[in-house]
């Protein structure tokens, strides 16, 4: 089973208000979904972007593969730049090399 993180319409007509949900790929857009984690309301220029970051890591982590749309949202709230930097970390810290002190 693929999974995606994509955007879900809801709203009325004229006034779209999308959920980011957690999916098979497979389904239709408005169709069955596995979880809910976040909002985002293109209309309102401030707190557009409402989003649960930890079980977006957890789903991202797992194999989930974001949208075009959603990953530039998730882009926007620093989710994706706090996970590269978290992934440079854990590599710099298996690479360093112990330092002897001078005897």
């Amino acid at each position: 089973m693929a999974v995606r993180i994509r955007l879900r319409r809801v709203g009325r007509k004229r006034q779209p208000v999308y959920r980011i949900v957690v999916t098979d790929s497979r389904s239709p857009r408005d169709g069955r979904f596995i979880e809910t984690i976040g909002s985002y309301n293109p209309r309102q220029s401030e707190s557009a972007l409402q989003l649960q970051t930890e079980r977006a890591d957890y789903w991202l982590g797992v194999g989930a593969l974001p949208s075009d749309t959603v990953r530039s949202l998730l882009r926007k709230a620093g989710l994706l730049k706090a996970r590269h930097e978290k992934r440079l970390a854990s590599r710099r810290q298996g690479s360093a090399v112990p330092v002897r002190d001078a005897e």
